[in-house]
């Protein structure tokens, strides 16, 4: 990997701020941690309805293909929400995704919210808050969402190995990439009108189930996030600014109407690349594409630049829509893993970084930093700093000390070591041994079949069968 340093052999401020540097990054960070009062970390969030949140963490959607077939959660499923309960973090963006219908599921193992898996559901989320009760106390000032998805291109709803997709359009790349046949999979307008009743009635369960906020997904290459891109689409919902998001707004207005004291939240990935592939040194290179190429939801028409203008457009949409929690991510992690989730090592079905992790760890800051700047009443969470490590709290800081984002997402550091949260707003010097290395056995053993965890680092999923396995697929 020529173009990968190491970031664990990087031990202080000087050779960080070297790295930077010749990297030619902009990227900033804090030399010293603050401590108690101090510490913008432990600062508290009062959003525009009055409710408060109490510190600046929050843990991001982390799914691990392991509910049960019915859509209720299993043993593991729970152990990893009550993880996320004594995280510390007070932000708890939507647990995982949940499907709002069987066959929009991503996995045979997802999660579904409907009248049957309700009361699962509702215990997880009280279990959660009283996980973080007995180690934190308080738990006003906790917020705990659910993200709402249907999968689109990458539904696979009965065999973890064969896509059912339901796309919104014929991508020119991806139809091929995935082996789709030309329009068959297509989705029609009223189907669409069917997906988001499907949303609106998930909604409502949520609240029942006591959830403050719901996510409608709009990251990921999944069907949210697809509507994004779809410039050739006919219709209602494709072509303009406006089409493309007929899907969001719909959902928005209808559940306003079902349940207008339930937050929405929405996640959106703020810019795409093409697709990647392996070169011949098994290093990621984007795909052949002549011309200019309008696929890309927040790109510059390269394939590889970004351009926020219609993400920027979109904020102003969700401002218009009363909606003031936003999630901030980028990509896909079936085509282009490497912009949203930065990783020394790839999953089985990835390639060698093709750039420094710490450059796709700049972009997405610098993203959510312009972003944020642009819509300061927006609540952002930003999203890429696992891959940081030990440097994580010091570029954190900054980046909350200068108003870039509000809160510091993380997912796959809540794997390795939900406590990460916990230590830092205590001042506490981090636990080495549980630092997220990014190894990507998380992904690489769904991609396998097998439940999702930190084999590496967690002994819980170290000891289980699984672990062989999965030494055996790398």
């Amino acid at each position: 990997m020529k173009n990968v340093n190491r970031l664990s052999t990087i031990k202080t401020p000087e050779q960080f701020s070297a790295l930077i540097q010749k990297l030619g990054i902009n990227l900033g960070f804090d030399e010293t941690l603050a401590i108690g009062t101090e510490s913008p970390f432990v600062m508290d969030y009062r959003l525009k309805d009055g409710r408060t949140i109490g510190n600046r963490f929050c843990v991001q959607p982390m799914e691990g293909w392991d509910a049960m077939e019915d859509g209720t959660p299993s043993n593991l499923t729970r152990r990893r929400w009550l993880n996320f309960g004594k995280s510390g973090a007070k932000l708890i963006w939507g647990g995982e995704a949940v499907a709002v219908m069987p066959e929009g599921r991503a996995n045979p193992n997802q999660l579904i919210l409907n009248e049957n898996t309700l009361p699962a559901i509702r215990g997880m989320r009280e279990d959660l808050v009283k996980t973080h009760s007995q180690a934190f106390g308080e738990t006003a000032d906790l917020l705990v969402g659910l993200q709402l998805t249907h999968s689109g291109r990458f539904c696979r709803p009965v065999d973890k190995k064969k896509l059912a997709p339901r796309t919104l359009y014929n991508h020119p790349l991806l139809n091929s990439k995935f082996g789709l046949e030309p329009d068959i999979t297509v989705l029609t307008d009223q189907e669409i009108r069917m997906i988001i009743q499907a949303y609106i009635q998930a909604a409502q369960l949520a609240e029942l189930a006591g959830f403050d906020f719901v996510d409608l997904k709009h990251c990921h290459g999944y069907l949210g996030h697809e509507f994004l891109s779809a410039v050739d689409r006919p219709g209602s919902y494709g072509g303009s600014f406006e089409n493309r998001t007929s899907f969001l707004r719909e959902m928005v207005e209808g559940i306003h109407s079902a349940c207008p004291d339930l937050r929405i939240g929405v996640r959106f990935s703020a810019f795409d690349f093409i697709p990647f592939e392996k070169n011949l040194e098994g290093e990621g290179r984007p795909v052949d594409y002549d011309g200019f190429y309008p696929y890309a939801f927040g790109g510059d028409g390269s394939g590889v630049g970004v351009d926020l203008s219609e993400p920027e457009q979109f904020l102003t949409l969700l401002e218009s829509l009363g909606i003031e929690l936003v999630n901030i991510t980028s990509g896909s992690p079936y085509y282009v893993p490497h912009i949203q989730r930065p990783a020394m090592y790839p999953p089985s079905d990835g390639y060698l970084p093709p750039e420094d992790p710490l450059v796709g760890v700049a972009r997405l800051l610098s993203a959510t930093a312009s972003l944020k700047k642009n819509h300061p009443g927006l609540l952002m969470v930003g999203t890429g700093y696992s891959y940081l490590q030990e440097w994580l709290p010091f570029v954190a800081q900054f980046a909350l000390r200068t108003g870039d984002t509000d809160f510091i997402g993380l997912g796959r550091m809540m794997l390795s070591y939900p406590e990460f949260c916990a230590d830092v707003l205590a001042g506490k010097p981090l636990d080495r041994k549980k630092i997220c290395r990014t190894f990507s056995d998380c992904t690489t053993a769904p991609r396998n079949g097998m439940v999702s965890g930190c084999y590496p680092l967690d002994h819980f999923y170290k000891n289980r069968p699984e672990a062989k396995r999965l030494k055996d697929v790398k």
